[in-house]
């Protein structure tokens, strides 16, 4: 069976409406409408809530569903794929941090191409994180 059948049956045994769910896990009506009509997938936080909420294990609401696999495979490789950005970008800065503070200190040339290069080097950390999120937006 299918993740949204299982969680409207889950939530009709449990004798609640769906926007009583939604208040308890904190979403709107309309997701969990989504859910159990099966036009979107809930999140695993959310899965794991309305497993507490609707006391039945994770195991009875995710085995099975091919879909369900598929969007935890994906989350989990866009979550490994953000830490990987955070990771770079924290580097990245480190070094241009330790070089500008370095200009300070050498001053003449070197100080003023640093300078000028600042904005540069900080608008393109902005643009290859931005850019790296919209992608992952994209794989949602």
């Amino acid at each position: 069976m299918e993740i949204n059948k299982k969680l409207k049956d889950a939530r009709l045994n449990s004798g609640l409406t769906q926007e009583q769910v939604a208040e308890k896990i904190m979403v709107s009506r309309q997701t969990i409408s989504n859910w159990e009509t099966g036009k979107s997938l809930p999140d695993i936080v959310s899965i794991i809530n309305m497993s507490d909420l609707y006391q039945i294990s994770l195991d009875e609401l995710l085995k099975g569903d091919q879909k369900m696999k598929e969007k935890m495979e994906k989350d989990i490789k866009i979550s490994t794929e953000n830490k990987r950005l955070i990771l770079t970008t924290g580097i990245i800065v480190l070094v241009f941090g330790i070089v500008y503070l370095s200009s300070i200190f050498v001053g003449g040339a070197y100080r003023e191409f640093c300078n000028a290069a600042a904005p540069l080097v900080l608008m393109g950390i902005g643009l290859a994180c931005g850019g790296t999120y919209m992608g992952n937006k994209e794989k949602e």
